[in-house]
């Protein structure tokens, strides 16, 4: 078994688990977000994910950071629910388990998750036209956008949903006429 497939069955009954004390409590939007910002501050402080990541730190201290991260206003379950991580080892997986709780939040809602790149920032009026494009594409009620710069793009726009591809790409339509004169 490969390590993703591994990491996936472990993540998600945590995920699972969190999903339904969210559910359970009506905080499931709130922890939702919360969700979304440790994974941001996860993914720019790679020192802290290897911090959490590190079995040789006790418990205890991984227990106090995150307590400071979080900060004394962040939910209780959630705070509960990181610190049970620690006890059980299982913290290395957070940001796994976040993203495959934010998955299933995005189902439940009928959200779907697209991940956008381009060369340049867009506008609010573009990522609205993205958001536009996703919903006549997939027939989703809501559209969560993830944007990332790729200057290599030139112009234009790359849009993911799941496994669905759009290249609206300047260099992605110049490779397709390169592809056209080549056999032509």
């Amino acid at each position: 078994m490969s390590a993703s497939i591994v990491t996936t069955e472990v993540a998600e009954p945590y995920a699972r688990a969190l999903l339904s004390l969210t559910q359970d409590s009506g905080t499931t939007d709130e922890v939702n977000g919360l969700a979304g910002e440790v994974l941001g501050l996860l993914a720019e402080s790679q020192e802290l994910a290897d911090f959490l990541a590190n079995p040789i730190t006790s418990a205890d201290v991984k227990k106090a950071v995150v307590r400071q991260v979080l900060g004394d206003s962040v939910n209780s379950s959630f705070l509960n629910f990181v610190q049970l991580l620690v006890d059980r080892g299982r913290v290395a997986l957070l940001m796994p388990i976040l993203n495959q709780f934010q998955a299933m939040v995005r189902e439940i809602n009928q959200t779907v998750l697209a991940e956008v790149s381009s060369a340049i920032e867009l506008s609010d009026a573009q990522k609205d036209s993205v958001r536009q494009r996703v919903i006549s594409m997939t027939g989703a009620r809501a559209v969560e956008l993830s944007t990332e710069l790729d200057a290599s793009l030139l112009g234009g726009v790359i849009i993911k949903v799941g496994s669905q591809v759009v290249d609206a790409s300047l260099r992605g339509q110049l490779r397709r006429i390169g592809i056209q004169l080549g056999s032509a």
